[in-house]
């Protein structure tokens, strides 16, 4: 059997069994050495196909139950294999389509105007009881920042909100724009927190309508406007500006009007600050499982393909942050919550999708784990002085906007430590 054999060559690091569509069992590994893991093939077509393009048809296969966990969880599972594969291929020719999908991102991720809002409705108008159920209350759809080990959920969504807010350097009064604002969180935020006056842009229509409630709902309608517009609409001058969780739905063939647009709408001496999923490896393209099912159009950059743009642009970058595994224990939560809620999600589309957005979930934890995927906050001036010369003003802010209850835990935490 050929991707017995594949698999031999692979798993090194614990122990996996795989019980192909005949009944008969195949191990790899060794135990001793790491977490062992059962899995079944229920269709002889997978014999092949898994061995052709696995980054695709494992994730096909667990939706569809043609290929389910027996021993372990389907976490267990994709992370043994992460393990042992780390950013490598998943055999020979698992290089070579991932050099085919390097050489046609440029198409996959061409992304303009309709075809942008089309991409974010596929994911972000999906039925708003769903995100519900594994998200932190403020619906923050984007890394944590988990300040302390022990953290909640909403303690470390808060934790980012507050993080990027000390970065963006606000006074009262200012003008600032929010690309990709989400349900809204991050834009009521800074305005509560700082007395600034948001504009949030969105293409989801569900995010949206959500926002301009919350809005309301909190009396801030008069601060905080939240638009149904793309980035390459917006006209003006934003003192600040701020983007979250959008810039991996941009595309390559399209950062440079992303960054000529920031240049433009920001302030002689504002403050723009990008928060996205970056890679610590060479440049490459996206998992083709999660390019066609979850994210279409999106793609995760390295920082050489971004910073070319603001360089050729004159943009000061005074400040790069890189948060390595703050996403994963994100996912794990997400994973926790969804996976204790599926029968809600269950009712609300039906078992195939559960297992599809528990491979998401499961599937990108596991990347931030072995296969260098981490999250880049990037921060830009037009002018050299704008911002002071140290970073003791972030820490500053943090700790001056910090709640009272999380100040002194935050503080016993470190007097243990």
């Amino acid at each position: 059997m050929f991707l017995a054999n594949l698999l031999r060559g692979i798993i090194t690091r614990g122990e996996l069994t795989l019980i192909d569509a005949h009944g008969t069992r195949h191990s790899f590994g060794d135990r001793a050495l790491g977490p062992a893991v059962t899995i079944r093939l229920h269709d002889r077509r997978l014999h092949h196909t898994l061995l052709l393009n696995p980054r695709l048809y494992a994730g096909e296969a667990y939706m569809d139950g043609t290929l389910t966990v027996e021993d372990g969880t389907l976490y267990d599972f994709l992370d043994l294999v992460a393990m042992n594969t780390g950013l490598g291929p998943i055999g020979g020719w698992d290089g070579h389509l991932a050099r085919l999908r390097k050489a046609w991102r440029w198409v996959q991720q061409y992304n303009p105007m309709g075809r942008a809002q089309a991409n974010v409705a596929h994911h972000y108008d999906l039925s708003g009881e769903l995100y519900e159920i594994f998200l932190d209350s403020d619906r923050q759809y984007s890394c944590a920042y988990f300040d302390s080990p022990d953290a909640t959920l909403e303690a470390a969504q808060a934790a980012k909100k507050r993080h990027i807010a000390a970065k963006l350097a606000l006074r009262p009064g200012m003008r600032v724009l929010d690309i990709g604002s989400g349900w809204g969180g991050m834009a009521l935020y800074l305005a509560r927190i700082a007395d600034v006056e948001v504009t949030g842009i969105t293409l989801s229509v569900e995010q949206h309508r959500l926002s301009q409630q919350r809005a309301a709902a909190e009396g801030l309608d008069d601060r905080v406007q939240f638009v149904l517009r793309d980035y390459r609409e917006v006209t003006g001058t934003y003192d600040r500006i701020v983007s979250v969780g959008m810039f991996e739905h941009v595309g390559v063939p399209h950062y440079r009007t992303f960054f000529r647009q920031v240049n433009d709408l920001l302030a002689d001496d504002g403050v723009a600050l990008l928060h996205t999923i970056s890679h610590m490896d060479i440049p490459a393209g996206t998992n083709p499982w999660l390019r066609k099912y979850i994210f279409p159009g999106g793609y995760c950059p390295s920082l050489s393909e971004i910073l070319p743009f603001t360089e050729q642009l004159g943009l000061w970058v005074t400040d790069v942050e890189v948060l390595r595994l703050h996403y994963a224990e994100t996912l794990r939560h997400w994973r926790d919550r969804f996976v204790a809620n599926w029968d809600k999600a269950a009712e609300l589309y039906d078992e195939r999708f559960c297992r599809m957005w528990e491979f998401y979930l499961a599937g990108s934890e596991v990347a931030f784990r072995h296969q260098g995927q981490m999250v880049a906050q990037i921060q830009l001036t037009k002018s050299v002085d704008t911002l002071p010369i140290t970073r003791d003003y972030m820490t500053e802010w943090e700790r001056d906007n910090m709640p009272a209850a999380a100040d002194a835990e935050h503080r016993r935490l470190k007097s243990i430590r």
